[in-house]
């Protein structure tokens, strides 16, 4: 075997197809805009760390002092997004009504007026039907912050006491899990849509016929366009990943080179799709239907926008053998669970295992023309 001979088609196709990919303005936006697009929308909304905010209208009937500075404090605590605009009960259940407030808190006449000796009273949350939950949380809420102040006020002590100890393990954030099918999803781009769409074109061109028509081997074909891919790849996940780190904070705590590897791996796999379909493919009317038919179970059921385990057990066992669910899995596992892929045995297992079918179906599918 002559390697110079036979790997340099390999190199040459792979720069080709490196250069195609950056000189295509499309390819770029969806290379790697589009994910950031995702990655920002999800972001925000899965991205924010901490407790969440209770969207409330806080409505002071009282003038005591006492009620004046509790809404001051209440005004800058993070856990309470006060709308400034609802200064009136009824102004408050018009917007509760149209599902712009989790609730009202209202601070009725007389409240932190001094009775005995010390401020009291009773504050009422209002909250609709639909958002009972909020609301019966953020009565728990105030409840405690009443507590405080009480404790403060009155030095009686407690028979009974809760004490909080935290974990040395991290907990996954719903964002981890987002970033993660994220990064999926802009696999499945790279490298399904990729192919399908370039391969019915360069047979459209007669490009691929010429190709045929030289000492170009198919497998010499296929590598060249697995290592081109990959390095595009690894690009595009290293531009996610540091958009993800400086603006939503995430914590890589797994080896970087072995992120690199499983990440290789995975693009090699699901790439062998994009091949599979695109060589077999004359044209885009039959590249689209069949890419679909792939393609949308798995950004559903393999973890892409929400966490697999928000399923049935009988769904998420059918779900653990499509191609995308072990290259989400493995993802999450180096990248914030800071596992080895000496532990990722039914992944990397999977991932093989898909690997040599796909590709024994690419290349026996495959047409130059």
């Amino acid at each position: 075997m002559n390697w110079k001979r036979d790997f340099l088609p390999v190199t040459t196709f792979a720069k080709i197809a490196i250069r195609r990919t950056f000189r295509d303005r499309t390819a770029l936006f969806f290379t790697f805009l589009f994910p950031l697009i995702f990655l920002f929308v999800f972001g925000g909304i899965f991205g924010k760390n901490g407790t969440a905010n209770f969207h409330v209208a806080l409505i002071n009937q009282s003038n005591s002092d006492f009620s004046k500075t509790f809404v001051k404090q209440l005004g800058s605590d993070k856990i309470f997004d006060i709308d400034k605009q609802s200064t009136t009960l009824d102004a408050a259940k018009e917007k509760m009504n149209r599902g712009q407030l989790d609730a009202a808190i209202v601070l009725p006449t007389g409240f932190g007026d001094i009775r005995n000796g010390l401020p009291g009273g009773q504050a009422v949350v209002y909250y609709s039907q639909n958002n009972a939950t909020a609301g019966q949380t953020l009565s728990s809420v105030l409840d405690g912050v009443f507590k405080g102040i009480n404790a403060t006020l009155v030095k009686v002590p407690a028979p009974f006491s809760v004490s909080a100890i935290q974990t040395n393990d991290k907990g996954l954030s719903a964002f981890d899990y987002t970033f993660s099918g994220l990064l999926g999803f802009s696999i499945i781009g790279l490298g399904i849509f990729g192919p399908v769409n370039v391969f019915p074109e360069l047979k459209k061109q007669g490009i691929l016929r010429r190709l045929h028509t030289t000492p170009l081997r198919v497998w010499q074909y296929f590598l060249a366009n697995m290592v081109s891919q990959s390095v595009v790849g690894l690009m595009t996940l290293a531009v996610m990943f540091a958009v993800a780190i400086s603006v939503f904070h995430l914590k890589v705590s797994g080896n970087i080179f072995e992120l690199i590897i499983f990440l290789v791996l995975s693009i090699i796999s699901i790439f062998g799709i994009g091949l599979a379909v695109g060589g077999w493919a004359q044209n885009e009317r039959q590249a689209a239907p069949l890419t679909n038919i792939i393609v949308f179970p798995m950004l559903f059921l393999s973890g892409t926008f929400f966490p697999r385990f928000l399923m049935p057990q009988w769904l998420q066992r059918i779900t653990a053998f499509l191609p995308l669910t072990p290259v989400i899995d493995g993802i999450r596992l180096i990248a914030t669970e800071g596992k080895h892929l000496t532990q990722l045995g039914p992944q990397l297992g999977l991932i093989g295992a898909w690997i040599v079918v796909i590709y024994t179906i690419a290349f026996r599918v495959f047409r130059w023309e």
